[in-house]
């Protein structure tokens, strides 16, 4: 890993997790070329969900946004595993957000921005990207927030 980008996890206080493993039948990375497709990543810390529940239900907002920084910690924990070194990305080529909320809950976009924002933090401009930020009924595991990814490596 550079140097640059562990001073900025150190900063943040952040240590990389070990990379989930999969809970169905699916690989966490595939690479293809250039590009290092990550599948979609939950809340997790310590093996459990950091948050659960739907945003403007019975999760929050801040929480929400929270647990969105988290899927990305786990997202680079993937890229880290399958790459071998976070300096090997290139570019974070676009992000979706998965958000389950309640059917009147609109603010998705500032949920998404806890995923953006760690992603940026940490890569500098190659953090910056393409996101879909999407509402949707229910996660797995009852999650708020889960986030996949495209990285070019």
């Amino acid at each position: 890993m550079s140097a640059t980008i562990q001073s900025r996890l150190e900063k943040l206080g952040i240590t990389l997790p070990a990379a989930a493993t999969p809970v169905a039948n699916y690989v966490t990375t595939v690479r293809s070329g250039n590009l290092l497709y990550i599948s979609g990543q939950l809340p997790l810390e310590n093996g459990k969900l950091a948050t659960v529940g739907k945003v403007g239900n019975t999760a929050n907002a801040d929480d929400a946004k929270k647990a969105a920084r988290i899927c990305a910690i786990n997202l680079l924990a993937q890229a880290q595993a399958a790459l071998g070194d976070l300096a090997k990305i290139k570019r974070v080529s676009k992000i979706t957000v998965f958000v389950a909320v309640d059917p009147n809950f609109t603010d998705i976009p500032q949920v998404a921005n806890g995923a953006s924002d760690l992603l940026v933090e940490v890569l500098g401009d190659a953090g910056k990207h393409a996101r879909s930020a999407v509402g949707v009924a229910a996660l797995p595991m009852n999650a708020p927030v889960e986030v996949e990814a495209i990285f070019e490596a």
